[in-house]
Order: structure tokens, then C-alpha cells, then sequence
């Protein structure tokens, strides 16, 4: 068991050597995320990439502009949408690559998307399967892209680095959802729709009971 431990400790003194400290980076004026001290940027065509190699994992944060003739969104249900066609497009890059956990999250005011992809390899050229943890958040101007890697058996190691990076995520208060779809209208709730319908099925009895009453007193009275 002392072997054991020692062998763990010995890998993570090893593993932190390689890695940098996060800290907080500007992405934008609206969002900022913790990297590693030693990142690199890159800004191609307006699109701005930032890279870093943590303790444990890598570090990939995109800042995509959308495109100027975008129409905006109308309601959640394209968003949802937008982040279908994005996890479907993250998948189709990848042969051996299938999607994980996908699941909706809030990040200040805004909503997100989370999911995992794994990358198995293994059978061609013998590496450990690859997770890629994805955050994504849309508004209609931009798309970010928040992603942080490591080979799959170090995955129990890396849990406190990715919860690091992922709770990171500081998003400007001026943003919300208006920022993503233009309507928060969702439809009628149950008790709403029952309300209407019921309320409606009633006023339709009001009347057809009124005409039916006074057309009997019509014939009582021999009109």
C-alpha cells in the first residue's frame, strides 16, 4: 500500500512539473477564464486561440466571431438547436470519436452546453483512449469554445484541474439571455393550457345551455 501511494505522489510531482499555475486571462471584454501562465495566443481571421498545458491536461479556449449576416435567434429551442449542430460537428471531425454526458448548464446568465468526447485510438496505434471536455456558450455575436484534455486512465487525476479551469468561467453581468435568442416565450405551461381550454369548454356550455333554455321557454310559451 506504501508503494502504491509513493508511486501516485511520484507521478503527480512529476505531471505538475510540466504544467502552469492558471490564472485569469481576459477573453474579451465579456468573458475571462483561468489559463496556464505559459499560453500562447493565436488570432486568425478574427478567430483567437488560446493554449496551454496544465498539470494534468490541455487547455483549448476558441473565440469564433459568428458570421455578420447571422439572423439572430428567435427562441431557446435554436439554441438548443445551435448546440446540437455544434456537438454534431465536434463528433463527425473525430472517426473514432463518441459524444458523452451531454447536458445543459448556466454560466452567470447564460446558457451552455456540456459534454465529453471520447477519442479512442487505442486500436491503431495503442494510445490511451483521449477525453475532450467541451463547455460551450453562444451569444449572437460570438461562440466560445472552453476545452480541456488528457488521456482517459489519468482521468480520477485531473478531476480537481478541470473543475479548476471549468469553474473558472466569469461571464460579464451586461450579458443574458437576450443575448442569445430574442424571446423567452416557451409555449403554455400545463396548468395554463388547462386553464384556457377548461375556461373555454365552460363558456362554450354558458352558451349553448343559454340558447337551448331560452329556446324551451320559446316553445313553453308556444312562439
Amino acid at each position: 500500500m506504501k508503494k502504491i501511494i509513493l508511486s501516485i505522489s511520484i507521478i503527480l510531482f512529476s505531471l505538475s512539473g510540466f504544467g502552469q499555475a492558471l490564472k485569469p486571462v481576459k477573453i474579451d471584454s465579456l468573458v475571462t477564464v483561468s489559463l496556464p501562465t505559459g499560453f500562447t495566443k493565436k488570432d486568425t481571421l478574427g478567430q483567437q486561440i488560446y493554449q496551454g498545458t496544465g498539470s494534468l491536461g490541455n487547455i483549448l479556449v476558441l473565440r469564433v466571431p459568428n458570421p455578420p449576416n447571422a439572423k439572430p435567434l428567435n427562441k431557446e429551442k435554436d439554441l438548443k438547436n445551435v448546440f446540437k449542430t455544434y456537438i454534431s460537428g465536434i463528433q463527425k471531425q473525430s472517426v473514432n470519436g463518441s459524444v458523452m454526458y451531454p447536458r445543459d448548464t448556466t454560466i452567470g446568465k447564460l446558457e451552455g452546453k456540456v459534454f465529453t468526447l471520447r477519442i479512442d485510438n487505442s486500436g491503431s496505434t495503442g494510445e490511451s483512449p483521449e477525453l475532450r471536455n467541451f463547455i460551450l456558450l453562444y451569444t449572437q455575436d460570438v461562440t466560445y469554445t472552453f476545452e480541456y484534455n488528457y488521456p482517459e486512465q489519468r482521468a480520477d487525476l485531473a478531476k480537481a484541474e478541470l473543475k479548476q479551469f471549468s469553474s473558472s468561467i466569469r461571464i460579464a453581468p451586461t450579458l443574458d439571455r437576450r443575448d442569445q435568442y430574442l424571446s423567452d416565450a416557451k409555449g403554455l405551461s400545463s396548468p395554463a393550457k388547462i386553464g384556457i381550454y377548461g375556461g373555454g369548454a365552460i363558456i362554450v356550455f354558458i352558451i349553448v345551455f343559454t340558447v337551448m333554455r331560452r329556446k324551451n321557454r320559446q316553445l313553453e310559451a308556444g312562439v
